[in-house]
């Protein structure tokens, strides 16, 4: 059985890229708590409204409806998974470990990256509103402006990637992540990249780490 994979990082660290990377070649069901909250927030329901009026406003939505989702959405005795950029505090590292990942293998990849240089990236990022994919207008475009390459969606900007809520959202991660770093570190499970290369060379670094 392969190992349970966290990936930690700012937002616009680069998680989700290679998270899809790791799906292709190895087999992970990829787990993104924002996928399982937009995906809450699309059906209309009373949690859904809840949760973006918390996202858009920049802060993080409360541990034990993260929790929940997780729980209703993951079997780890059966499947290898990929948590995107969960947990984000040291309680829910805890949680995580307590409720879902008990008695498993597990491997913990943090993405260091420059928070000041994440702003621009994040603001300029677009999603494709029928698929999901992300695409950036400076330095990752679209090849028809607004209309993604891979289905003819159309791209938008996210309400919580623009940029008052984005500096708020690095000011809560910076806040948070220090000691979730340090518990992982002392359970010897956690292992620190450098996000500022190459898309093609973290990938390489990962895969190493997974063989």
């Amino acid at each position: 059985m392969m190992k349970q994979l966290i990936l930690l990082g700012a937002p616009g660290s680069g998680k989700g890229t290679q998270a899809a990377k790791i799906v292709e070649d190895f087999g992970y069901k990829h787990v993104s708590t924002g996928d399982l909250l937009r995906k809450e927030i699309a059906s209309g329901s009373e949690l859904g409204k809840r949760v973006k009026a918390i996202m858009d406003s920049g802060n993080l939505v409360d541990d034990v409806t993260v929790l929940e989702l997780l729980k209703n959405n993951c079997n780890v005795h059966k499947n290898a998974y990929i948590f995107d950029g969960y947990p984000r505090n040291i309680d829910q590292a805890k949680e995580l470990e307590s409720k879902i990942l008990k008695g498993v293998s597990q491997q913990v990849i943090y993405f260091d990256v420059d928070l000041e240089k994440l702003v621009e990236r994040i603001v300029n990022r677009r999603s494709c509103k029928s698929c999901g994919e992300i695409y950036n207008v400076i330095n990752n475009p679209s090849r028809i402006v607004d209309v993604c390459d891979r289905c003819g969606g159309q791209l938008l900007q996210r309400d919580d990637d623009k940029k008052s809520v984005v500096k708020n959202r690095i000011e809560v991660f910076k806040n948070t992540i220090f000691p979730v770093r340090d518990y992982y570190n002392r359970a010897g499970v956690l292992k620190i990249v450098d996000a500022g290369k190459g898309v093609a060379e973290i990938f390489t670094e990962i895969s190493d780490l997974l063989k």
